[in-house]
């Protein structure tokens, strides 16, 4: 007696194939045939196919699988068609949990200062309806398709999303707008992961100067310090961790004295070329 095949997303040792990564999985054989158990896992959806058609798609359950393949056996199916039945069936495994997809790129402020964008948003595909949609619209490659694959058809529509507000607004100002910037993200995404079946639950939004110095001088700037006295601490504190000693007076803005006595006095300027004169007497 045939053992009976089992179509699930475990592999030979029992463990689940479909990570956090995991979008569609394909079952990697085409050898699905009559009284194949096709097990679908609470957590997942399964789309059936057939040459290319959508037969059915599959909740959680185990569903036994009738191919029209049973006249086709022994010499006939080895002499026309090499071992293999004609009616070839895909399982299509969809992962109905909520997966994390990053995207990061770079924006510019109204001054075309360089800013970073890091956007974590949350999917997942709640229905039948969202399977079948994913499966007819969304192309991969291989057995999978992971968030890393979504994330090139999405990742421009974030980055026109994140500049048609960072690019209006002063590079001072992009934090204040963080909350408008999430929902205009979210607004664009749902819009486009709707068109393949997805839905989207949480976008979180995070934006910073690509410069580190710039970033340095906003910090102390929301201090209350005006742009001169940040740039004047700022260089201040390089100057303290290279161990100069005149980082305090940088700080203030004063010249450096030794013992009271001011080092450094400027000298007369004597002739058109400036060749140094004698001091008065």
């Amino acid at each position: 007696m045939a053992m009976m095949t089992v179509i699930s997303t475990l592999d030979d040792h029992g463990r689940e194939v479909m990570g956090p990564e995991t979008i569609i999985y394909h079952y990697p054989s085409a050898n699905i045939v009559s009284g194949s158990l096709l097990t679908v896992e609470s957590n997942h959806l399964c789309v059936l196919k057939s040459r290319g058609a959508i037969l059915n798609v599959y909740e959680t359950g185990q569903y036994p699988i009738t191919t029209g393949d049973k006249p086709l056996v022994g010499s006939f199916v080895q002499g026309f068609f090499g071992g293999q039945s004609p009616w070839q069936y895909e399982a299509l495994y969809v992962n109905r949990a909520k997966l994390v997809v990053s995207a990061s790129g770079l924006a510019l402020s109204k001054e075309m200062a360089e800013m970073r964008y890091d956007v974590d948003y949350y999917i997942h595909v709640s229905s039948k309806e969202g399977a079948l949609k994913l499966v007819q619209h969304m192309p991969y490659a291989g057995h999978q398709l992971t968030t890393d694959q979504l994330n090139k058809y999405a990742g421009p529509v974030v980055e026109q999303a994140i500049n048609q507000l960072v690019q209006v607004t002063p590079l001072e100002q992009v934090n204040e707008k963080i909350h408008e910037l999430s929902e205009l993200v979210r607004v664009h995404l749902t819009e486009f992961l709707d068109g393949y079946g997805i839905s989207l639950d949480t976008v979180k939004v995070l934006v910073r100067p690509s410069d580190e110095r710039m970033r340095a001088l906003i910090g102390l700037k929301a201090f209350g310090l005006k742009e001169l006295e940040a740039v004047r601490f700022y260089t201040a504190i390089l100057m303290a961790e290279r161990g100069v000693v005149s980082a305090p007076n940088m700080a203030v803005g004063e010249p450096f004295n030794v013992g009271g006595v001011q080092q450094t006095v400027p000298a007369p300027v004597d002739g058109a070329l400036g060749t140094p004169g004698r001091e008065a007497a």
